[in-house]
This record gives C-alpha cells, structure tokens and sequence, in this order.
C-alpha cells in the first residue's frame, strides 16, 4: 500500500483535502469517488512507500485490454449518453460490469480526468495501450462537431469490424497450423522413440542400409544424443526469428514474401484494402480533416508497403493532388476497384460513401476466401504428409524386405 495527499471536491462544491493509503492513484480515485468526492490533485506523500509489485516487461501483455472489451465500451457509452445519462455516471456503469481489472483502472481514471473538467478525447488519450489513435481522433471529432454519440457509435462498429476481419483470416490459418504442430510432434516422437528400436535390430543383423534409411538412423542418433543441444538450438532459431521479424529488414522482408505467396496473397492484399477503405469511411464520416484519416489508416495497416502508400497519398493530398490518383497507381497492392471508387467519391463528394461500400465489398470477398482456405490448403497438407510418411515407411522398412529376400 502506498500513501498519497489528495485534494478532492464534494459535490455541494465544498473543497477538501487530506492522506489516504491504497494500492496506487487509481484505486484513490475510486475510494474518493465512492464517498461522493471527485479527485483534483494527487500525490504521493513524502517517505511513503509502495509495496505494490510491478508487473515485468515480459509480461506486458496481460495489460492489455481485449478489443471485444473496447468495442462495448464505445457502443454502450454512445447509448447511454444518447439516453440521457451524465458520462461519468455511464462509464461507472461500465466499471462496474467490466471483468477485467486493468480495464476497470482504466474507466476509473477516465472519470476522474473527465471530473476535473477534461474532455473524453484528452483523458483517452493518456492510455495510448488502449485507445488508438483512430479511437480517440472519431472521439474529438464527435465532440467538437456535437455528435459525440454517432461518432462512438462508429468507432465501435469500425473496431468491431476490423476485429472480426482479423479474427476470420486468423481462423483460416488455425486447422494448417494444428496439422503441422502434430507432424512434428509425431516426427520427434518416431525419431526418438521408434527409430533407435529398429536402428538397434538392423545393426544386430549386420544389414547393409540404404541411404534414406541412413539418414534417418543419423538424424534420430543425433537427437537422442543432444536433446538438450537439439531443444537449445531450436529455441534460439525461434527466439532469433522472432527478433528479427521485428526489425525494420526483417518486418519488410516478411511483408514482401506474403504479398508473392500463391492464395494468401489475394486475402493480405483484399484485407488492407478492407481496413484502408473502413477506417478511411469511419473519419471521413465523423469529420476528420482528410490528411488526419490518412495519417490513422497508415497506423492501421501492418503491411509496410501499404504504410509507405498511404504516406506518399498523405504527402500527394497535402500538395493538392486528388487521392485516387495515387490508388490508382499502386494497382499492385491496391486493386483498381479502389481507385476508381475514390475517385467517382471525389467526383460526387461522396467519399466517405464510397470507402464504406469498398470495406463491405473486401470484407465479403476476405470472409468467403478464408472460408474456401481451409478447403484449398487441405490437399497440399495431405500430399506434404503423404510425402513425409511415405519417406519414412521407405527408408525403415525397405531393410527389411531386403532381409526378407536374403533369408
């Protein structure tokens, strides 16, 4: 527990102040809140220390908040306050529903911010983790324009979207992924377990092996012999790739190679096109300046070469040039589909309109090519196995049959 000196305000208007202990400043506000105060300063006081445990680096992750989690805070706080509820009375709502405790310690700063006359857009934008910067533009972009529930409204069904999208491609990859996840399980278990039996017999009938056969027998030795040096090695292989997937050549190279890879080029280049196109419809919508949505959908899109796109659209806009002319000449990445809609969006000052029926149309064609991916990539995966168990077969029992024929 740590002690802090706080200034608080009743809501008679009456100003008071004074020391209390708690875990940390957010969990105060919630306990000023409760006794009817509303926090306007707060400090740690002088000699007091915190016996609270930081969370290590490495597991920064569970401070995350789930986009499921993000997307009923924006749909339920548009209807509340479209309902008539004071905001702060309907985030406390929401605290009180909410089942994640980093999420609650969230909505319960966004009360006190907004209780010391912040907007919603400022006191969102202290939690960069959580809110994005497409979330918290839509959000100022409401407030200033007076729409403030239309524009939660559409950054809820935006970001609903967008997870859904990722979370269809996701799946697709998930019944590929399990079946080569077991075939080298059962791989290292054959090699470890199965092959030394056998290799044990042929060495005791002196059988010459063929050269497969031999291979394998070299491959399982090694293992069983180094299985901690063959587990290390395969650690680190993982951990590097992991590292330099993150790097700037790393991330370009990866990006490059799934933008040439036969199916699952068409879905990455049809999935940026969905998200560039609904993110562009949702700020456009809520009055965002058009270089603004620019600058938010390069944030948007992962794939580098669809960041730099967007970068050189922002740098053409800002020179006067017309959007859909640098659309329509990246027709590699972005289908002409795309540039032409903007185009006639520009034309007839629909853009916005028409970005929105360029996101349904993609995400249609995204969801029915995940759908067929599974069905694609299932007979590949039987001929790679196929192959594998085919090799081993061979190499394991052609000694035998050779034997067989001796005797």
């Amino acid at each position: 527990m740590t002690k802090f000196k706080f200034k608080a305000v009743r809501q008679g208007g009456e100003k008071y102040e004074g020391e209390k202990e708690a875990t940390d400043k957010f969990a105060l506000y919630e306990m000023i809140r409760k006794e009817g105060g509303t926090v306007t300063h707060v400090e740690e006081a002088k000699g007091a220390r915190s016996k609270s445990l930081k969370m290590p680096a490495f597991l920064g992750f569970l401070n995350k908040v789930k986009m499921t989690d993000k997307v009923q805070f924006a749909k339920n706080l548009g209807v509340m306050i479209e309902a008539g509820l004071p905001m702060t009375r309907a985030i406390s709502v929401m605290e009180r529903q909410t089942r994640s405790v980093v999420f609650k310690t969230i909505l319960v700063d966004l009360n006190a911010s907004i209780g010391r006359g912040e907007s919603l857009s400022l006191a969102m934008g202290k939690h960069t983790n959580t809110f994005s910067e497409l979330f918290v533009s839509m959000v100022k972009a409401g407030e200033e324009s007076g729409s403030l529930t239309a524009s939660l409204k559409a950054v809820g069904s935006q970001l609903e979207k967008a997870y859904l999208l990722t979370k269809k491609i996701r799946g697709a990859m998930i019944y590929p992924a399990i079946i080569i996840c077991i075939m080298i399980a059962i791989t290292f278990l054959m090699l470890t377990l199965v092959v030394p039996t056998l290799s044990g017999v042929f060495k005791e009938l002196n059988v010459q092996l063929p050269l497969m056969t031999r291979i394998v027998i070299g491959l399982s030795d090694f293992l069983k012999n180094n299985i901690f040096l063959s587990l290390g090695t395969l650690v680190i292989i993982v951990a590097s790739f992991m590292y330099w997937r993150k790097t700037a050549v790393g991330k370009r190279t990866l990006d490059a190679l799934v933008l040439r890879l036969p199916i699952v080029a068409t879905i990455v280049k049809q999935a940026n096109s969905a998200r560039t196109a609904r993110t562009l419809a949702s700020l456009l919508s809520a009055g965002v300046d058009v270089l603004v949505a620019l600058k938010i959908s390069g944030d948007v899109v992962q794939n580098v070469f669809y960041k730099e796109i967007l970068k050189k659209a922002e740098v053409a806009v800002e020179k006067g040039n017309p959007l859909s002319a640098v659309f329509m000449a990246e027709e590699k990445l972005y289908p002409a589909f795309v540039g032409e809609m903007t185009n006639i969006g520009e034309e007839t000052g629909q853009l916005s309109k028409m970005y929105e029926n360029i996101a349904i149309y993609y995400e249609n064609e995204v969801e029915q090519k995940t759908k067929d991916l599974s069905t694609v990539i299932e007979p590949f995966l039987m001929v790679f196995i196929g192959i594998a168990v085919g090799f081993f077969a061979v190499s394991m029992l052609s000694p035998i049959y050779a034997l067989v024929d001796v005797i």
